[in-house]
C-alpha cells in the first residue's frame, strides 16, 4: 500500500537525502576511491580509475531522485585499474539494475562514460557525463506521472 506524501514531506525527504549525500561525499573525499594518489608501483605508473567530486555529485543527484521515489535502494562504487563503476541496486542482494562506468581508455573513441543495463546492454555512451545521465530523464518522467 503506497502512502502519499504531501509536498512538504517530499521536499523534506529530498533535502535529507541531499544532505546525506553531501555528508557522505565529505567523508569519502579523504578515501582512496574518489581521488586516488598515484601508487609507487613504478615510475609514472597510473593508479586505479576513480570518480572525482563533481562527477560523483552529479551521479548522486540522479540517484537521490530515484531513492526519493522509492525505485532504487542501494549503490556500490568500484575503483578498478581500467574503470570506475557506480552500480545501482533495487535491493542489496540483487544484481545491479544499472552501472555507470568511467573508462578513460575509451575517451578518444566512443567516449569514456557509459550506462549499462542489468542485461549488459549499453544504454548510452558518450564523452560528457551530463549527456550520458540523460538516459534517466525518461524514467524520471514516468515517475512523475
Amino acid at each position: 500500500m503506497k502512502s502519499r506524501l504531501n509536498s512538504w514531506a517530499q521536499k523534506r525527504l529530498c533535502g535529507l537525502l541531499l544532505d546525506n549525500s553531501r555528508a557522505m561525499l565529505e567523508a569519502m573525499s579523504s578515501t582512496e576511491c574518489i581521488e586516488p594518489q598515484r601508487r609507487a608501483r613504478g615510475k609514472g605508473a597510473p593508479g586505479p580509475v576513480a570518480f572525482n567530486r563533481s562527477e560523483l555529485t552529479r551521479i548522486l543527484g540522479v540517484y537521490g531522485h530515484f531513492v526519493a521515489a522509492g525505485e532504487w535502494r542501494d549503490y556500490a562504487i568500484d575503483c578498478l585499474s581500467e574503470r570506475a563503476v557506480f552500480s545501482i541496486f533495487r535491493k542489496a542482494s540483487e544484481m545491479p539494475l544499472y552501472r555507470i562506468e568511467k573508462r578513460p581508455s575509451l575517451a578518444r573513441r566512443q567516449g569514456q562514460w557509459m550506462v549499462v543495463s542489468m542485461t549488459g546492454a549499453i544504454l548510452k555512451r558518450g564523452h560528457q557525463l551530463n549527456q550520458v545521465l540523460k538516459v534517466f530523464d525518461r524514467q524520471k518522467l514516468k515517475l512523475a506521472t
